[in-house]
Order: C-alpha cells, then structure tokens, then sequence
C-alpha cells in the first residue's frame, strides 16, 4: 500500500475524532436548546493569550493596499473598492474577479470527488475550517469593523463565535439528517406463498452548485450557516460577498480552501464571485443550471426579487422586517427604556433584530418615551460607551434613511420630533462616519406608513397607542411586511396570554420582559430559532433540519438478496 495514502487517510480519520466531542456536543444542545457553544466570544487575552490580539490587527494591516491571492480559476483581472466607515478612506485591497462560468464549471468537477466523501469526514472538515476561522477571529474583527462598521466588540463576538456558532449549529442538523438515512437493508416479505429477500442501498445525492449571497452589514452571520449546510451535505459552495464588504469573506475562502487542500481535496470545492456595485454578478450566478441551492441575505427588493422568479431550486432567504415593541406595563421603567435603548442603538440600528417601533400605551407615553430618550441620550454623551455601542455607520445609504424619516415628518400633524440625530466623535477614530438615533413620536391612529417599513438606520418611532390595539396593528406589520424579532412588555399575564397567540399566528418569534445585561435582541445559537419563515422577512429559519435536509436527496437501489 501506498504510504502517503496510508498517512492521508490516518490523517481524515484522525480529524474526525478530534472534531468528534465537538459535533456531539452541537447535536446535544440542539436538542436540549440549552446554552452552549465550543468558543469564546471574549476577546479577553486571559482567554487568547497577550499576543493573538496584536497579531490579528497587524495581520489585517497588512492586507491593505495588497492583492488577495487565492488561486482560484478564470481569474479576468482584479476588484476592490471598500471604504472603512471609521476611517473613510479606501481599504485599497483587490480582489481577484474570476469569470462565473468558470467558477461554475470548476465547482462542479469539484463537487464529482466532494460527493464521494464520507459525510462524516465533511462535517470534520467544515468543523476544522470553523475551528481555523475561529483562531483567525481577531484578525476577522478588524476586517469586520473596517468594512461594516461593527464596534470592535462587535466585530469580535457577533460576527465571529457567535456566527461560527450558527455554522456550528447548521452541521448538527446536517448530521442529524444524514444520520438518520439507513445505508443499507434486507427486505423480506412473502407474495403469494413466495418468499422475497431484497437487499437495498440509499445513497445521498447532493443537490448542486450552491450560491451564498452575503450581505453587507453582517458577512458572516448568515454565510457560515449556509456555506456548512451546503458543504457538509455534499454540495460545492460560491460565496458572493456585497462589493462594499468583501475582505471577511476573503478571509473564509481563503481558510477553507487551506483546509481543503490541507487533506487532499479539490480547493474549489469552495470558491469567491466577486463584483462590483455598477456590475454585478449575482443574477448570472443565480440563473445558472448548476447552481441548484441559493442563500440569500439583503434587501427586499431583491429577495422579493429571487422569491418571485427562481424556481426549480433550493432558495433561502433573510430579508429585512419591521420589528415591533409593545409596552403594555412595566415594573420598572428605567430597565425597559434602557434595554430599549441600548438595542435601537446597538450597530446604529444596522441590524436585522433592532427594534424600530415602539408602542406605549397612553398612561405611559410620556414617562416611557421620555425615560428612552434620556437612556439614548446617556449612550451617545459617553464616546467610550457610543463607540462600543453604535459602531459607525457603514454608508451614505443609512444616512439617507435618516435624512428621508426627517423629511417624512416635516409639517405632518400628531408626528413630533423627540431626539434629533446628531454625530457622536469616536474615540479612537476621529474622522469616523457617526450618527446617534432620530427618535419621532406619532400620536395615536396617525400615519402608520411612516412606520410601516424598514429604515434600516438609526430611526425609531414612539407610537402612542392603546395595548391590545398595537398587538394587532404589531402582528399585522408582521405579517405582511416581515418581523425577525418582536419585543413585549406587561405585567398583565392574561395579557401576554391574549396577545402571543397573535404573534405565532404571525410567524413572530416574541421576546417577553427582557432587560437586564443581555441584549434583548441577542440571537443564541442552538437555543433560539432565528426566522420562522413564516412571513415576509424569510422563507426560511436558521438554523432547523429543513434549513438542510433538503439540500441532498436519497437514491435507492435494491436488488435480490445473496442467498
């Protein structure tokens, strides 16, 4: 025998087992929900070691003004025009553009030898790349910050274990579906007197050339979970970064690929489309024969866009929502104003779960509303906290969406301005693009399309209106306009009793009475169901089974038994 092959398959077997407490440990929590995960989310060097922060920056340093090399086929020249939100100067990195036919074509020849992999040594595989990006998180973290916007905590955590987490999650279900499939079996049955014995096999097929589209605000929050589903399940993966945030997933192409040819296995199993604003590449991608499994996540406009037009394929998406709170009462009102508070501000409002209509009850208007803009007020008067907080703004386009809210209300009747936007001076970053919340209050029954969609920015809306009123007004924008996560508050148990079946007809995940020190619009991987897809702001949940069962086939063959 061959002693290399001996050495590459000693070497497979043996990341299979060191990944193997991990996989069962994933697959544990998932079926308990409980609180879990095989990372830190603290950046603390007691936890890393004095070096690994350093090095993660001066690693990312020096990408700037380079080419990133991944060695990927057709390739036709170079793009790159990234701005960081806290410097606002150009990243000068460039990208290699390949063609997307060849990129296609290369990532179905991988996928005839990917297929073939045992399953359990794909999701060993996916794991070591987790386990990689994961060692590379502080220099993930700077590259998350200078091209989104994310506070360096941020950066750290939300974009870097906690999004692993959700690969980490996907993988778990990938092994439970596949795992669940027989390999083989011995029929036996008697027809007619006649005793039949057949012997059957199922194999698992993948489904495609999968195709993830990231967005810009979060690269990595949805791509890990849907590059994992693909890859463990046999499915080569292009990853599509936004044009304006290219480098972290770079970054994850450039890891995976390492890892793949690391054990002997074609690099193009995954691969990067890289484009432009003015030219780009997604719809082509989308419309190939190959590419039989898309994830997408951004805009409604073009995921409505993709819901509409793609058939015969595998297509998941994250939109946007309107995301609702209802404040019916409270036990404390500073707690309730200062979650509130803290969540409207958290990335300046730049994310999918951030509250952004607010419904107090009459009695309570004035005192909640006030008591939320003096806790926004004491977020953005202390940079240290702003900058830890807010993060910057990642565009031009989150301005604008303020800059429209403000022109919407001008000389509108039963609409008040209760906090103007203003830019908060970053500590470290002196030139950084800053903007604090805009907080409009609407009188009760008045112009609801103010409100009734989603300004992805730092607006919020105070909306004076009765409890049981605003449940049903808070799920009707649910339901037609999409929610990922919705917020209520009442010390009325029969109340909260009337209104939650409201928000599950909705398909409106609910968070209840939260404050505290955790972020009520914190998403646990493992233990909290991000989307329903039940309503506009997705067709699908990450992370469940049927998020990847369906992403491979079974194909049986039987035959007669050997005697």
């Amino acid at each position: 025998m061959d002693g290399s092959a001996t050495t590459t398959g000693d070497r497979r077997r043996a990341l299979i087992q060191r990944h193997a407490a991990t996989l069962e440990g994933a697959i544990d929590a998932v079926q308990t929900r409980k609180s879990w995960s095989p990372y830190s989310d603290s950046p603390s060097t007691k936890i890393h070691g004095p070096d690994k922060p350093g090095a993660g920056k001066a690693a990312f340093e020096a990408r700037l003004g380079t080419t990133f090399d991944l060695g990927q086929p057709g390739v036709v020249g170079t793009v790159g025009d990234e701005v960081s939100p806290f410097t606002q100067k150009p990243l000068g990195i460039r990208y290699p553009q390949s063609d997307p036919e060849a990129l296609v074509a290369a990532a179905a020849v991988a996928m005839e030898s990917w297929r073939e992999v045992d399953f359990e040594l794909r999701l060993a595989l996916c794991l070591e790349m987790a386990a990689r990006l994961y060692d590379r998180n502080f220099e993930m973290a700077h590259a998350v910050m200078h091209v989104a916007g994310q506070s360096y905590t941020q950066a750290f955590s939300g974009s870097g274990p906690n999004a692993l987490d959700r690969g980490v999650e996907a993988l778990a279900y990938a092994a439970k579906a596949m795992r669940d499939v027989a390999p083989h079996a011995v029929y036996h049955r008697q027809f007619a007197g006649e005793a039949v014995a057949l012997e059957k096999t199922y194999v698992l097929v993948p489904r495609g050339v999968g195709l993830v589209i990231c967005c810009a605000s979060f690269p990595t929050w949805n791509a890990y979970p849907s590059m994992f589903a693909s890859l463990a399940t046999g499915n080569p993966v292009i990853l599509k970064p936004h044009p304006v945030a290219i480098l972290p997933m770079a970054i994850v192409a450039e890891t995976c690929r390492a890892v793949l040819a690391d054990f002997g296995f074609d690099t193009d199993v995954v691969t990067l489309a890289v484009d432009t604003l003015a030219e780009p590449v997604a719809q082509s991608l989308v419309d190939h024969p190959q590419v039989q499994i898309i994830d997408f996540t951004g805009s409604p406009r073009y995921g409505g866009h993709l819901e509409r037009t793609v058939t015969g394929k595998l297509l998941f998406t994250e939109t946007a929502g309107v995301n609702t709170v209802v404040i019916e009462s409270v036990a404390d009102v500073d707690a309730v104003a200062r979650a509130l508070a803290r969540a409207s501000s958290l990335f300046s409002a730049q994310m999918c779960t951030s509250p952004q209509v607010v419904y107090i009850a009459p009695h309570l208007f004035e005192t909640v509303s006030t008591a939320i803009v003096d806790q926004i007020d004491a977020i953005a008067a202390d940079p240290a906290m702003a900058a830890g907080i807010m993060g910057a703004i990642q565009g031009e386009v989150s301005l604008k969406v303020v800059a429209e809210a403000q022109s919407a209300i001008a000389g509108l009747t039963g609409v008040r301005t209760l906090r103007e936007p203003a830019p908060y001076t970053h500590p470290q970053f002196p030139d950084a693009r800053t903007l604090t919340p805009l907080v409009i209050a609407v009188d009760e029954g008045q112009h609801v399309d103010l409100y009734a969609e989603e300004r992805f920015g730092p607006v919020l809306f105070l909306v004076c209106k009765d409890a049981g009123e605003a449940v049903m007004e808070a799920t009707w924008l649910a339901r037609t306009r999409g929610s990922i996560s919705s917020y209520l508050y009442s010390t009325d148990e029969a109340f909260i009793d009337r209104a939650t079946p409201a928000y599950e007809a909705a398909g409106a995940n609910l968070s209840i009475n939260l404050t505290g020190a955790m972020w009520i619009n914190f998403a646990a991987a493992y233990s909290d169901y991000h989307v329903t897809g039940l309503n506009p702001a997705g067709n699908a949940c990450l992370a469940d089974l049927a998020f990847v069962a369906s992403r491979f086939r079974i194909v049986q063959r039987r035959r007669p038994a050997a005697p």
